[in-house]
């Protein structure tokens, strides 16, 4: 049936349903589009014939709100949403959001706080012992033992807190279907233990083999280095062809086991998912308050790839969807296009053909696929390994064909290229196509930083990269006669980063002349390198000690530099200076980043001479 999935007795009445098997509970509003990941886990269910409906946002101070559907006959699914909850409802600073973009309306509060955690111990509460799978970005990076940035201490696996049966983490198309398999055959849920890409409890370790043996959890939550050298061995373990599961004990409650991940999808199963009948777009019952206002990002944007072999130490998608990179054939995407063109509300332009890297249309090498993705080293980091195939070939074929298709005006690149994987290829064919048809006014990219220490530590290419990469751009744009700008991303406060690299950020951007609107604190969200380097204070991949700015005040000095022209920002500056020891940027020469105190005290503490200053400010004419 081309309909949305049950949310109501009455739906299921309608497709004849007396009972469901998999009643899915998720944090966000109900979007059957596959950009969301509990519609693709929904539509894969019903794709093999199970009956699967939907509970979004249930009320969880009531217990009636997950009843609306009954008891399904083998589990309930549980989702987060398509952000950690914790992350969707507050900032770096720990400040209440005002809004929830994945809310009608954008109505902050309308899901709990460690959201699959609260909604699984509600389950557990009405319904006893029925099977509980969660999945999503929440429980994937929560899956072991792991720092809480929100509460300041090391938490144990979400399996422990939420009474769930099993972790279904990664995209979850392959496990979430051996699962049902299983409960279908009737298996017990205590008994799927042997599932790729899935993380389980058990009283004893009899019946695993081949593992690795973490720290427990009393000894991490204890010892910030054994932390950080149990989140090594597990970093290093996430790769489907190489990794080895992993054990965690938990005392006299026993152990989390966490198997490999699931192997990549085939280009063929990607474009299958690609294929289900979603109605992509919003629940109609969602119409009265507005909308989704996530959709309308999504809506006209099509999803190229998945998983990312850049490796930056800030990002989860190593734990998550790893760095094996999976992509959709050219005929998928070009049916998804014209499909597009059919909606009343398309003018146009499809906003976006990507990723988490919308340049990444293949695996790194030819052995990734055999062998998995290498432990110990990077594909571009700290230089491209000489075993990266390098071409944009295949995706420039992609994009010439959707600029064909009936009805589209422009075609652009949202989801961010990675400027030193372009820098790699020695074709230009692909940044002048960039620049004359996929940009609209402006390209964003990520350096991140421009301090080469910090760099290090981002896990990002050497500044020279970027500069380089800068100036290609500018010269193509004059080449093609184009006024279009370069926009970077950059981060203040990551580990690594002191007010003195602070400092050499704010003289880049003086020489670029360019002040960011917004400026991105550093994050700790779960299972990223840089959040353990945030926890520990070490480098887990050498255990150097790492300096970390911790205190708000710094971090607002950091971010001040960034934005050092903005009158607000004046006097953490003017402290930043200081402290750094560079008071020769607080004058009148061009070099400089800020103006002397008002009181004609320089903050280098010497009296400015006012009459030299009363003639520099002098009109020219009049001296």
């Amino acid at each position: 049936m081309k309909d949305f999935l049950p949310v109501s007795r009455t739906d299921m009445e309608k497709r004849g349903f007396t009972q469901l098997d998999f009643v899915y509970i998720i944090g966000d509003a109900y979007v059957d589009h596959p950009s969301f990941g509990p519609a693709i886990i929904s539509r894969v269910l019903e794709s093999r014939g199970y009956k699967v409906g939907i509970i979004a946002q249930p009320d969880w101070k009531d217990d009636g709100s997950i009843q609306v559907l009954g008891k399904p006959r083998l589990a309930f699914l549980v989702s987060g949403g398509n952000m950690d909850s914790m992350v969707n409802h507050y900032s770096v600073s720990k400040r209440r959001r005002g809004t929830d973009s994945y809310t009608p309306g954008g109505i902050m509060g309308k899901r709990p706080d460690y959201a699959v955690t609260v909604y699984c111990n509600l389950i557990r509460k009405v319904f006893g012992g029925i099977p509980v799978i969660i999945g999503g970005i929440e429980a994937s990076l929560r899956r072991l033992a792991h720092y809480d940035y929100w509460s300041d201490q090391v938490k144990r696996s979400i399996l422990m807190d939420s009474q769930a049966d099993l972790i279904s983490y990664g995209m979850g198309e392959r496990s979430i279907v051996e699962i049902a398999e299983a409960l279908e055959a009737g298996i017990p849920v205590s008994e799927i233990t042997y599932v790729p890409g899935t993380v389980y409890k058990t009283k004893t370790l009899d019946s695993v083999y081949e593992a690795i043996t973490l720290p427990d959890f009393e000894r991490v939550r204890q010892d910030k280095k054994t932390y950080a050298e149990s989140f090594l061995i597990q970093y290093m373990n996430t790769d489907p062809f190489r990794g080895k599961a992993l054990t965690e004990a938990y005392g006299n409650r026993g152990y989390v086991v966490q198997n490999p991940p699931a192997v990549p999808l085939s280009q063929t199963e990607m474009d299958d998912i690609y294929d289900l009948p979603y109605m992509r777009t919003y629940h109609p019952m969602y119409e009265k308050e507005g909308g989704v206002p996530a959709v309308s990002e999504i809506k006209f944007s099509l999803v190229s790839n998945r998983g990312c072999f850049g490796g930056c130490s800030f990002c989860a998608l190593t734990f998550h969807q790893g760095r094996i990179v999976q992509a959709r054939s050219h005929a998928s995407l070009v049916k998804e296009a014209e499909l597009l063109t059919k909606d009343p509300d398309f003018k146009g332009y499809i906003h976006d053909v990507g990723g988490p890297t919308a340049d990444f249309r293949a695996p790194s090498c030819e052995k990734q696929l055999k062998s998995g993705a290498c432990p110990d080293r990077q594909c571009l980091f700290p230089v491209p390994c000489k075993n990266l195939q390098v071409s944009h070939k295949d995706y420039l074929a992609l994009l010439r064909k959707l600029r064909a298709v009936s009805g589209v005006k422009k075609v652009f690149i949202r989801s961010g290229i990675r400027f030193d994987y372009v820098m790699a290829d020695k074709d230009r064919e692909f940044l002048k196509e960039l620049c004359e048809h996929h940009i609209s006014g402006q390209l964003k990219v990520a350096p991140e930083h421009i301090s080469p220490k910090v760099l290090k530590y981002m896990g990002k290419p050497d500044s020279r990269v970027y500069l380089k990469f800068a100036e290609s751009y500018r010269e193509m744009n004059e080449r093609l006669g184009k006024k279009q700008y370069l926009v970077p991303y950059l981060m203040s406060s990551h580990p690594g980063c002191t007010v003195r690299d602070a400092v050499v950020l704010a003289e880049y951007l003086r020489d670029i002349r360019h002040m960011p609107e917004q400026v991105q604190d550093f994050y700790p969200t779960p299972s990223t390198l840089s959040t353990c380097m945030y926890y520990t204070g070490l480098d887990p991949r050498t255990m150097e000690r790492v300096y970390v700015p911790r205190s708000p005040h710094e971090k607002a000095m950091q971010r001040a530099l960034i934005q050092y022209r903005l009158p607000k920002n004046r006097e953490l500056v003017l402290e930043a200076l200081r402290q750094a020891g560079r008071t020769d940027l607080i004058g009148y020469g061009s070099r400089c980043l800020i103006r002397p105190d008002k009181d004609g005290i320089s903050s280098g503490g010497k009296q400015r001479d006012k009459k030299k200053t009363a003639i520099r400010n002098v009109h020219p004419k009049k001296r």
